[in-house]
């Protein structure tokens, strides 16, 4: 079988290399001209039969894909959503619904779309004036605010706010900037920040069949700046009874953004008033090893996605509830206290002698500039622990961010 993937940069590469190990073959189209190198460092055109530029006439680009015999299309990463299913409607290929093709990417319509499906989202609108998000943010009584882009990825430009003063700067800066991916942002989104413990669940689709290959929690501490980055993730048993009201909550939000075939990357944050969408990308979820996620569960996100994709029954026959974790894993963000030119890698060294560690990714190149981490797009890295008795990682967590005090990333 053929597969099309556009933007197989980040989790698509793995998502490559799992349909090339079961038999696929697989096109590469690229969304736009040019794409930034942290999506496009590591991409192997060897991996593909044929590359195409996708920036020209999509009908033509699918009738292409038509004659290369293409049977899925599909995003490999944030930037390719948009393309991927406006070609599976084009081709009368499974894919997600395409009249809310938009609002699987304007995070605006997103919500609106959502709560007029009944799924609780946080309070909030989008401006092209800074002067009057900050008004907004005064006259609707709000204590405190998250400000973003419509558009992007990860946490691009992404600000928590506690005063209006804060919120317009944070507009300003949405809207004098281009976002992760070259393109200038019109608007800036403001909506109130929600409090409680926050999760994302990786699911897979199939026109309407819904299943969840991986459900994680978020643990977050305070970033040089004062606001959250993202410190570690732990995996949640889909079984759990901790689990049960965040799979009938996604399942929600996924039909109403009319996710129905392919794979998609929810957050939710679970407050005192019960869960709250904070976005869905209809594509895989970013910043992971799959192979390690597999080795401790038996599945992962890009596995059933491969799977799925090759042979739909695959998907109708998995039953997520039976998946379960082996021992403790966890999935830790490292983070640079101290912006600078980095330094020679002995520091990975000294992470890889942890007894625990199972994992190193990172992006760091000796003499370069690396900022203090204050989001997910500036951390060095992450690295996966994992151990039978959890204690043992909570051991090399905590050797872990000493070694980081000595400031190992930079001089």
């Amino acid at each position: 079988m053929k597969i099309a993937v556009i933007d197989g940069y980040s989790t698509g590469r793995a998502l490559v290399s799992a349909l090339r190990a079961r038999g696929g073959v697989c096109v590469h189209v690229q969304s736009a001209r040019w794409m930034p190198e942290y999506f496009t460092r590591g991409f192997d055109a060897g991996h593909y039969e044929a590359l195409l530029d996708g920036g020209g006439d999509p009908a033509g680009l699918a009738a292409r894909l038509a004659e290369l015999g293409v049977h899925r299309v599909v995003a490999g990463t944030e930037s390719g959503v948009i393309l991927a299913d406006t070609l599976t409607h084009l081709m009368g290929l499974p894919g997600n619904r395409h009249e809310t093709l938009a609002a699987r990417r304007d995070k605006r319509l997103m919500a609106q779309t959502a709560a007029a499906a009944g799924v609780a989202v946080p309070r909030g609108r989008s401006f092209d004036d800074a002067d009057e998000a900050a008004r907004w943010f005064t006259d609707v009584g709000l204590t405190e605010a998250v400000v973003k882009p419509l558009n992007s990825a990860g946490t691009d430009n992404v600000r928590f706010c506690r005063t209006a003063h804060e919120v317009g700067e944070a507009c300003k800066a949405v809207l004098t900037s281009h976002n992760l991916f070259g393109q200038a942002n019109t608007a800036a989104l403001v909506q109130e920040r929600v409090h409680g413990v926050e999760y994302y669940a990786n699911t897979v689709s199939h026109e309407g069949t819904h299943r969840f290959a991986e459900l994680w929690r978020y643990t977050k501490r305070t970033g040089t700046d004062g606001y959250p980055v993202y410190d570690y993730e732990e995996p949640v048993t889909l079984g759990s009874a901790e689990a049960a009201p965040l799979l009938d909550f996604v399942t929600a939000a996924l039909d109403a953004l009319g996710i129905a075939s392919g794979a998609a990357h929810t957050e939710v944050m679970m407050t005192a008033r019960g869960p709250v969408l904070i976005e869905t990308g209809a594509r895989l979820g970013g910043g992971t090893a799959p192979d390690v996620v597999e080795n401790h569960s038996g599945v992962s996100q890009t596995r059933l996605l491969a799977d799925t994709l090759l042979d739909p029954a695959r998907l109708r026959d998995f039953d997520d509830s039976s998946v379960t974790w082996s021992g403790a894993l966890r999935n830790v963000a490292l983070i640079n206290p101290v912006a600078g030119v980095a330094k020679p890698l002995d520091w990975a060294e000294r992470l890889r002698a942890l007894p625990t560690l199972v994992h190193l990714a990172h992006g760091v190149v000796p003499g370069d500039y690396l900022p203090d981490t204050s989001d997910l797009i500036s951390s060095p890295g992450y690295v996966y622990l994992a151990a039978e008795d959890p204690q043992d990682i909570a051991r090399d967590y905590r050797a872990l961010r000493a070694m980081e005090d000595e400031g190992p990333y930079t001089h």
